[in-house]
């Protein structure tokens, strides 16, 4: 009932309740400085009303509700603009290492360099016989050599740095998914809304959810307290709740996925590394064998959306092969052999439609059970465009996409460079004469088996791709006199008439050297030694190589300028890096004579320098221009792609920026209005303080008058 103890009540609620106002202002106060601090302030809600005469009369106040002051909708927009603006800052920041690396301002650049290569050839030519110019085209060529090897072991350096920094970041995505759970744990025991709003708790939430944005593209479905759900943008539920599924590292996986009814038991097996993911197709159903019967597959490099193809443009077709007759796809060698031993031949058959993803790196797998790990390795299309059934944003997909698509594309650019300087180069050099003739040869290139087709996808000989039917020539000199004594081309069946030619899908390495041996077997021995061709002269003679219209001497590294086939293996041929005088400048013409004169060859080199080639990469169709002008569009490349990094990282963190400003207007603490808070409170406290004080003489008052 109203009275002076209602007015007694009244003024202590009102001193309960300002003084909550000045306790949530001057903690908003205290941490206006603190980062991820969202504002807070207190609901007043008045008590409740007694029935009363001339009408209801109210009890006073209470603080209802501490509120957070929080926007959902700007912060799950800005999560969304951090991802992608970290992906981009994470790109931008290596590509700027990239960049460099092409820097072709330096003097001692490939640009450079190469150029030099070849004007030592054209000078070369201007005096054949020349020792100390033979020896700058060796010097140059070394020069050229390391110059090139060492872009390749900076990219390498750079796609290591790229992974260690996938490493860190996906080990605090881990630990990001357990605190986050920890604190939902935490929610469910302290957060009781409008009557205790565990304020703290949801801000501690909210800059880890932040923190992983940072990491990982995530979409965040808030049903309110603990029950929360975050998922990466193609739908994998990273954490449920007080659940959280782990992401893992994991390298080297294949992961099969058969058509139903398909009764394979096997998987695919590989050998080598790439930068790529291969998905390996059956296009026609088969068993595992060396014969026609064998399952038929294609590969792609890129999930599918484009399959590898031949020098024609057709898409290529492998047969399904055990172990020791793995076929060349891409940078890999692939065969098909048991789950528990890849030397055994499976058992069942391939059906059209079973498909094999092998990832030849550390990739990204999800794993919501043990069972079923999901590759979630961020993926860029050969068109450019995203992989959107993986991870396409935060600092992951940043490094993965410098690591993997741009690091990787330069990488076989730079070795498609290499790869067609040494086969164009030794494709003239291998026809051509020295000043001197050999007794013996071994061939730099080596057959993965004496008797398999030179021509074939097992043969894993390097430039098997490039060989063609035709003939090769050969001659044969008195070595005291210098006088020929034979010359032909290679009969490969000398038991049939005529001149039976090379075939590179029939013949093999042990072919090859029979018919040199069936050609010019009383002068020379050829043999297969460790499976690369060797050719001795027997006593009293030498010999040299003329015309190939098959690209066999190349292929095979026999008379060749230049061995291996990448910048990092890429290397001089023994013969000429041990002695000049093999470096061939001329050739042996029509009358079996090898003139100290002859230009030809060191002409022929010397106009590489303009002429147009055939260049490809496994996601680039066969393009034909300069080798300058090839390395040179490599570089351009870079810097676009840099310049690309650039833009999109300032437009997105722009966007970024701005959403956080927004956010700040809701959350952040202005010290103006709390400083007014303050005050208001203030006065509202000393206000009931002087109502409890009117109160208390209205009593004394009262007291008073038994007196």
């Amino acid at each position: 009932m109203p009275g002076i103890a209602s007015l007694l009540n009244i003024g202590q609620k009102a001193l309960n309740a300002s003084q909550v106002g000045i306790e949530v202002t001057g903690q908003n106060i205290a941490n206006v400085n603190t980062e991820g601090y969202s504002r807070q302030r207190v609901m007043f809600q008045d008590d409740l009303y007694i029935d009363f005469k001339p009408g209801q009369i109210g009890t006073g106040v209470q603080a209802a509700e501490i509120q957070r002051m929080f926007d959902k909708f700007i912060e799950s927009s800005y999560n969304s603009k951090a991802s992608s603006a970290e992906r981009y800052n994470a790109l931008y920041q290596s590509m700027r290492s990239v960049e460099a690396i092409f820097n072709e301002a330096n003097s001692t650049g490939v640009s450079e360099s190469l150029t030099k290569f070849f004007q030592d050839w054209q000078n070369l030519s201007l005096d054949p016989s020349s020792y100390p110019q033979r020896q700058n085209v060796l010097s140059d060529t070394q020069t050229l050599m390391s110059i090139l090897r060492q872009a390749d072991s900076d990219l390498d350096a750079i796609q290591q740095q790229a992974n260690s920094y996938i490493s860190q970041d996906v080990s605090n995505l881990n630990q990001l998914l357990k605190d986050i759970t920890d604190i939902n744990r935490q929610l469910a025991v302290h957060d009781n809304p409008t009557q205790n709003n565990a304020n703290g708790l949801y801000d501690e939430r909210a800059r880890k959810v932040r923190a992983l944005a940072e990491i990982i593209d995530i979409s965040m479905i808030d049903n309110g307290g603990s029950n929360v759900t975050i998922m990466d943008k193609a739908g994998h539920t990273l954490l449920d709740g007080v659940n959280y599924y782990e992401v893992k590292l994991e390298t080297n996986k294949v992961i099969k996925n058969l058509i139903p009814g398909s009764n394979f038991d096997g998987t695919v097996n590989f050998s080598g590394s790439d930068d790529f993911e291969y998905t390996i197709k059956v296009v026609n159903g088969g068993d595992v064998s060396s014969g026609s019967s064998a399952a038929q597959f294609q590969v792609s490099l890129d999930g599918g959306t484009t399959w590898l193809r031949d020098d024609s443009g057709a898409i290529k077709t492998f047969y399904a092969r055990p172990d020791e007759l793995s076929v060349t796809a891409g940078n890999l060698k692939l065969s098909f052999g048991q789950l528990s031993n890849s030397g055994l031949t499976p058992t069942g058959q391939l059906q059209a439609g079973d498909t094999f993803t092998i990832v030849p790196k550390s990739g990204l797998f999800w794993y919501q059970s043990a069972a079923t790990p999901i590759n979630i390795t961020p993926q860029i299309y050969f068109n450019g465009q995203d992989n959107t059934t993986r991870v396409t944003g935060g600092s992951l997909a940043g490094n993965f996409q410098l690591r993997d698509y741009n690091v990787g594309r330069y990488k076989e650019r730079l070795d498609a460079l290499v790869k067609t300087i040494v086969w164009e180069t030794n494709r003239i050099h291998s026809q051509g004469s020295g000043l001197k003739m050999f007794t013996d040869v071994t061939g730099t290139y080596a057959a993965r088996g004496s008797d398999i087709a030179l021509g074939s996808d097992s043969s894993g000989l390097t430039f098997s791709s490039k060989l063609s039917s035709g003939a090769s020539m050969m001659y044969v000199f008195n070595s005291a006199t210098g006088e020929p004594v034979s010359n032909g081309f290679l009969d490969f069946d000398a038991s049939t008439p005529g001149l039976q030619l090379f075939d590179p899908s029939q013949h093999t390495l042990e072919d090859v050297a029979g018919a040199i041996n069936g050609t010019f077997g009383n002068f020379l021995t050829a043999t297969v030694v460790n499976n690369q061709l060797q050719v001795n002269a027997k006593s009293g003679y030498n010999f040299g190589f003329g015309t190939d219209a098959t690209g066999l001497w190349a292929a095979l590294g026999v008379n060749t300028f230049f061995a291996g086939d990448t910048a990092r293996t890429m290397t001089l041929n023994p013969m000429c890096g041990s002695d000049s005088g093999f470096l061939n400048a001329g050739h042996i013409n029509g009358a079996n004579e090898s003139n100290p004169g002859d230009n030809s060859t060191a002409l022929a080199i010397s106009g590489l320098r303009n002429k147009s080639v055939s260049i490809r990469t496994t996601f680039d169709a066969p393009t034909s221009q300069s080798l300058q002008s090839y390395y040179n569009s490599l570089v351009g490349v870079v810097g676009v792609d840099t310049e690309n990094a650039k833009f999109n990282y300032d437009f997105e963190n722009t966007l970024a920026k701005d959403l956080n400003s927004r956010q700040l207007e809701v959350s952040g603490v202005n010290l103006d209005e709390e400083m007014s808070n303050l005050v208001k409170f203030q006065h509202s406290y000393q206000a009931a303080a002087k109502m409890i004080s009117t109160a208390d003489q209205m009593w004394q008052t009262v007291l008073g008058l038994k007196q």
